[in-house]
């Protein structure tokens, strides 16, 4: 794997909670592209403040994390799609256009959990990512989720009523 994570590269300023480096009460989820080519793998051990029922981890954190690092896979493709380094401009992003979560079996607290992500058809405004959480070896989890490239700063204007 590559020694910077594409949040490192792309987002060094990234306030992001999952995986914004700068965010001082965040996650720092870092993602990297496998060996494979294929898949974007992330690594996780949750810290026990966040156990849903005792010795499992909570679904929300699961899904947060399925989230963030699907939204990289998305944007980490489209980079490779047009022949571009992560992080050249202009700069590419997303944002989640629906998230879904299948939990296939509980998810033990510590165990490093591996998130394994990859597109799913076409590369496209809106694109399709599939996201495994495995608990070392054992599938827990599924994410099966869209995410839309857009402008980021028409997106910011448009939630403040600025658009015009």
């Amino acid at each position: 794997m590559e020694t910077s994570s594409l949040q490192e590269v792309v987002a060094p300023e990234g306030i992001c909670y999952g995986c914004g480096g700068k965010n001082p009460h965040g996650l720092h989820i870092q993602s990297y592209w496998d060996e494979d080519g294929i898949h974007v793998v992330a690594r996780h051990t949750p810290d026990a403040r966040y156990s849903g029922w005792p010795e499992l981890v909570y679904g929300g954190l699961i899904a947060m994390l399925v989230d963030c690092h699907s939204n990289w896979t998305a944007m980490a493709y489209h980079y490779r799609a047009e022949g571009r380094s992560p992080g050249s401009s202009p700069v590419i992003e997303c944002v989640t256009g629906s998230l879904g979560v299948k939990f296939i079996k509980p998810t033990p607290m510590g165990v490093p959990l591996t998130l394994r992500a990859r597109v799913e058809g076409e590369v496209g405004r809106k694109s399709r990512v599939l996201c495994e959480v495995f608990a070392g070896e054992t599938l827990t989890a599924v994410g099966d989720s869209i995410f839309v490239r857009v402008d980021t700063a028409q997106l910011k204007a448009a939630a403040h009523g600025r658009e015009g």
